[in-house]
């Protein structure tokens, strides 16, 4: 058996070689022959420099360099493209998420009743804002999205090849990646884990919202039969509004007067199809972006020992890749 660890880098030099050393301890308790794979997100850093010193010293350590900062998700899905174990460990490289829960999620596969063990939170880490936020977020996505997710999610999981072979599958260009874990299906089941808070997190309350819109647009119809069901309440209430004004007039001589109902009238209907436009808009923009069918990322170099790269699934590394050896050449 091969076990492949697959980790992102973005800001992460000061917990690479921390990362390296830990995970390396890890996967060894559960196998030799194993590969870790490091996918350089256009980290800003000096991380890909401390990533390619270890693969210099390590032939394990396959590093792959994207020609810039494509995202979290996407980064992901090029690292999962790339691995040739048969068992398959991704976890965070910045030490909020233990390498050494490796072992616990093991454990639990070795069961034989999973294809995917992941990890929960039993409570979310962070302050009131951060958890209330969390909340609110899988509230929401609940609610609304087609395929419900799991609270609480983490990013560590073990992975069978034949799941992640599945999962890559997937061409989504606007996506979650926890919507794409959940709609691949095979057999999954949660492990509650701990993830620590080493470090401020980097997603301002601007960037929380903007994922949240992504999430359900990208993952959810019933947004839109939700606006057609509330245009059909107004539509239908309006209509008896107007008949029972017309009816009174017919009747008993009172027309409609007050300026001010107006008024709240032609704002709160305006403010609507604003609302709505502006939903459809952001539907429309994602499909533009799978019209596109741009690739996940590029990669402007891999940094593997001995083999050649293997190939991976198309729209995800470009066809140019190359490889560096040992020796730089």
């Amino acid at each position: 058996m091969k076990l492949s660890v697959v980790t992102t880098l973005y800001r992460s030099a000061g917990s690479i070689e921390e990362f390296y050393r830990r995970t390396m301890a890890a996967a060894e308790g559960i196998t030799e022959n194993l590969e870790l794979v490091m996918v350089n997100d256009g980290s800003p850093d000096h991380s890909l420099d401390i990533a390619v010193r270890l693969q210099r010293t390590d032939p394990r350590i396959v590093v792959v360099d994207l020609s810039r900062n494509f995202g979290h998700h996407k980064a992901i899905m090029t690292g999962l493209a790339s691995v040739t174990g048969d068992l398959v460990f991704l976890v965070d490289s910045d030490l909020e998420e233990k390498p050494e829960d490796l072992a616990a999620l093991y454990h639990r596969f070795s069961q034989g009743d999973c294809d995917v063990v992941y990890g929960v939170q039993k409570t979310r880490r962070g302050g009131i804002f951060e958890q209330i936020s969390g909340a609110a977020f899988f509230g929401l996505v609940r609610l609304l999205a087609d395929q419900p997710l799991p609270r609480n999610l983490i990013t560590s999981r073990l992975m069978t090849r034949e799941y992640v072979d599945a999962l890559v599958k997937h061409r989504d260009q606007e996506f979650a990646i926890s919507q794409l874990w959940q709609i691949t299906g095979f057999r999954q089941q949660p492990l509650v884990l701990e993830k620590l808070s080493l470090s401020p997190t980097s997603y301002s309350v601007g960037r929380r919202i903007r994922m949240a819109v992504r999430d359900i647009t990208t993952t959810s119809t019933k947004l839109l039969y939700l606006i057609f069901y509330v245009g059909a309440s107004i539509f239908g209430f309006s209509n008896a509004v107007i008949l029972y004004y017309l009816a009174r007039y017919l009747t008993s001589g009172v027309g409609v007067s007050g300026y001010t109902s107006l008024i709240i009238s032609i704002w709160f209907l305006g403010g609507l199809i604003t609302l709505i436009l502006g939903i459809l808009g952001v539907y429309i923009a994602n499909i533009m972006a799978e019209t596109k069918r741009r690739p996940y990322t590029i990669v402007r170099k891999v940094y593997r020992s001995g083999t050649p790269a293997p190939l991976l699934a198309d729209g995800l590394l470009t066809p140019s890749t190359r490889e560096e050896s040992d020796n730089g050449e």
